[in-house]
């Protein structure tokens, strides 16, 4: 029981064939055969929720922040197709990820929206948890149900790494099968013609990244410069702290994919238990 699967997976739209016309498909390619091959790891651990991690949900100020609604919907719309997704919350995990981030000291709140009982209310999905979940999950019969968790980039990276520890400790005690995901797009800034321009930084975070993950080396992302993270556009470095402060000693990495077909650096890994 606890953690028995983890992963850093993109959230690219243009990882999901239905929503890319016909002549986008090709441009990550790559990616989506990997994104399959991370499904079928997620459908052999058998989990019994997905812990996921997204930098697109709520952004509250020194805090991070667990989704307690009993349920999210998502849309991905302005593609070829319009993708739905919906899927429950495993609100007793989610309860007991936000006692344990609190007890262990990191600032944290929960969320909800609309109804004024989070039993019954529904929460938006965001992009960077609909589109890992479109493989890993979301489209089971039923759907895996979810814990959303929400970094937060003006705590200490250090904070991080601890709110990964108390994540792995909640679903130790939970008695159930937890994957958890890092929603990770890498860096934004490969493209001049793009939203952030081009930074070589991008392609050497990238980089390093990748060697990272190939060599099982998360840890190893502590020894990185805040402003070369800032610099590169990185969208992937706090989930990826709270990934290895889960993991911790004993996970093996498979490396599955990286490419930048656009402007951001996209990549797929597997994390098992090594016994």
């Amino acid at each position: 029981m606890g953690i028995v699967f983890g992963s850093i997976a993109p959230h690219g739209s243009i990882a999901i064939a239905e929503w890319c016309a016909p002549e986008e498909r090709a441009l990550a390619a790559r990616t989506r055969a990997a994104f399959e091959d991370l499904g079928r790891s997620f459908t052999a651990a058998r989990p019994d929720v997905t812990v996921l991690l997204t930098p697109h949900h709520v952004h509250i100020d020194r805090h991070m922040a667990v989704v307690t609604s009993a349920a999210l919907h998502g849309i991905l719309e302005g593609g070829a197709a319009r993708v739905e997704l919906r899927a429950s919350v495993d609100r007793s995990l989610a309860s007991a990820v936000l006692d344990a981030l609190a007890h262990a000291s990191v600032p944290v709140v929960g969320i909800s929206y609309g109804a004024n009982d989070p039993a019954v209310s529904l929460m938006a999905m965001d992009w960077a948890t609909q589109i890992p979940l479109h493989f890993m999950g979301g489209r089971a019969d039923p759907p895996v149900p979810v814990v959303v968790v929400a970094p937060a980039r003006d705590l200490s990276w250090e904070l991080h790494v601890t709110a990964g520890r108390a994540i792995a400790e909640a679903a130790a005690a939970s008695g159930k099968r937890v994957a958890l995901v890092a929603s990770c797009d890498h860096g934004h800034a490969h493209d001049p013609n793009g939203p952030y321009g081009l930074s070589p930084a991008s392609k050497e975070f990238d980089d390093r990244v990748v060697d990272l993950v190939k060599r099982n080396a998360l840890g190893d992302l502590l020894a990185f410069d805040p402003a070369f993270v800032a610099e590169a556009k990185a969208d992937s470095f706090w989930q990826m702290l709270i990934l290895h402060g889960a993991l911790g000693d004993g996970w093996r990495a498979r490396f599955l994919s990286y490419e930048a077909p656009t402007y951001f650096g996209m990549l797929c890994a597997a994390f098992t238990p090594a016994d």
